[in-house]
């Protein structure tokens, strides 16, 4: 076996992990980093960029958000389920976080919104490829380039196995190298950050009750199984709930051009399997609205319908709602999308020439879609009786062919699972600190309770990277002290 020594180990290397050791060796650790894949970033690499509040971006664009309105909009949202003082430092630390990040080297293109109803919270990392996804692997680049300026030791391919106590305190961590070679690290201090279990199906299916590749189609990052969660539960760390990061999906379309997704994203008819009708649908911009409503269905499944004449006004004009993430309105490849789809025989897209076939084909009640369509088109005509929707997005349902597609809940990965405090200290039972065990990113995630808040976008990577930062500031001052 391996012996090494250091001050404190960071486990795992995505962006709370490299906040983590960039922060603890900026104040004077030395820390070794271990990574169970080849290389950093995690997840993350394919993020755009984290959560800012009151940042000069925000104040040159003239965007009104302060800490005060950000917090008491997720504070209330959550319904005071979460632990405020652990909210309000992230926030208050989230403007100087992103100079300190620009003090690395990184850009930013400014402040964005995720979709029009959320709030400009969304500092996108400026790359030589415009905006969109993996622009956050940029960020990752220079916060490891950063690291081992400083002096940090990287043990890639080096997963963490168990933490080691002595006398009720972290006294080292036990890993494995990629040859099968044990080392054990001495240390003061060990800070998990290890990414959440969004690959693993059984731990999803234990702790949310959905299944993966069935009812629930998240990202699932290979490696990340939630090892860092069972290591500080065998040392005594208190658990929280273990949910999805829900953000909705349609089934299928992973292979299928852009434009598919996004005409039947927009605010369209959208059905259960019983044929009715479920929300207002202006609220399906907001991808964690929609996964809770599609998570309350029979089978968990929700059908968006559209008709050509639908499609052909989305051509020629544009569709309503774009994203960051879908930020094109042109959707006029549209039909070539579904030809492809036929070819490839995916399942989450159906056609029909008429509603009744329609309704066979996805397995929708018949007569009582009709019915709804029917309802539906008269209140096109005249006002939504039902869920108030805006006249804008009210388009009748009358010309074949019709389309529709399978809207599944959805994710980022898992969230939450080590309790900690606002100093990112990892608690027993009785809400003590486990001397030397720290916390941060997607392990310790439990600031949403039951959905994702996706009006304050960035919320994903602005938490890693911060609780990242708050854990290393608070393991060097444990052990100085």
């Amino acid at each position: 076996m391996k012996k090494m020594e250091t001050e404190i180990v960071v486990i795992a290397a995505g962006p709370a992990g490299l906040s983590a050791a960039v922060e603890a060796a900026e104040n004077g650790a030395d820390v070794i980093v271990l990574e169970k894949a080849s290389t950093v970033g995690g997840a993350a690499n394919m993020g755009m960029g984290p959560l800012g509040i009151g940042t000069k971006y925000q104040k040159q664009q003239m965007i009104d958000i302060t800490v005060e309105k950000a917090f008491n909009m997720f504070m209330e949202y959550t319904h005071y389920n979460v632990d405020a003082r652990l909210v309000k430092r992230y926030f208050e630390q989230s403007a100087e976080t992103i100079e300190w990040l620009e003090g690395m080297g990184v850009e930013f293109e400014g402040a964005f919104r995720y979709f029009p109803k959320s709030e400009a919270t969304w500092h996108i990392v400026k790359t030589d490829q415009g905006i969109g996804p993996r622009a956050a692997s940029f960020l990752n680049k220079a916060l490891y380039n950063r690291a081992r300026e400083l002096g940090v030791e990287f043990l890639l391919e080096t997963p963490a196995k168990k933490i080691i106590m002595k006398e009720g305190k972290v006294a080292g961590v036990l890993a494995t190298n990629k040859d099968g070679e044990e080392i054990e690290i001495s240390c003061k201090a060990a800070i998990i950050c290890t990414g959440g279990a969004g690959a693993n199906k059984e731990l999803i299916k234990e702790e949310t009750g959905f299944e993966h590749g069935k009812d629930l189609f998240s990202f699932a990052i290979p490696g990340l199984l939630g090892d860092g969660m069972k290591m500080a539960w065998e040392v005594g760390a208190a658990k929280t709930q273990v949910r999805i990061e829900m953000a909705a999906c349609i089934e299928g379309m992973d292979n299928l051009p852009q434009s598919i997704p996004n005409v039947l994203m927009q605010p369209n008819l959208l059905v259960n399997k019983h044929g009715k009708r479920i929300m207002n649908e202006e609220e399906m911009q907001n991808a964690t609205y929609l996964s809770n409503v599609v998570a309350h269905q029979k089978d968990k499944v929700c059908f968006s319908i559209v008709d050509s004449s639908i499609v052909k006004y989305y051509i020629r004009n544009g569709v309503d709602n774009v994203s960051l993430v879908r930020t094109n309105p042109d959707v006029s490849d549209f039909y070539d999308g579904v030809k492809m789809a036929e070819k490839n025989q995916d399942s989450g897209l159906i056609s029909a020439d008429t509603i009744e076939e329609l309704a066979m084909k996805a397995g929708i009640d018949v007569d009582a879609l009709v019915e709804t369509v029917e309802l539906y088109n008269d209140y096109c005509d005249s006002v939504d009786e039902e869920f108030f929707k805006d006249r804008r997005f009210l388009r009748p349902i009358r010309k074949a062919p019709y389309y529709c597609a399978k809207i599944r809940a959805g994710g980022y990965g898992t969230v939450g699972g080590i309790k900690i405090n606002e100093n990112c200290e990892v608690i027993d039972n009785d809400f003590e600190p486990i001397p030397g065990l720290y916390s941060a990113g997607a392990d310790s995630c439990n600031i949403y309770d039951d959905s994702y808040m996706f009006l304050l976008p960035g919320n994903s990577m602005g938490y890693a990277i911060n609780t990242g930062r708050i854990a290393g500031i608070s393991a060097v001052e444990y052990v100085e002290d």
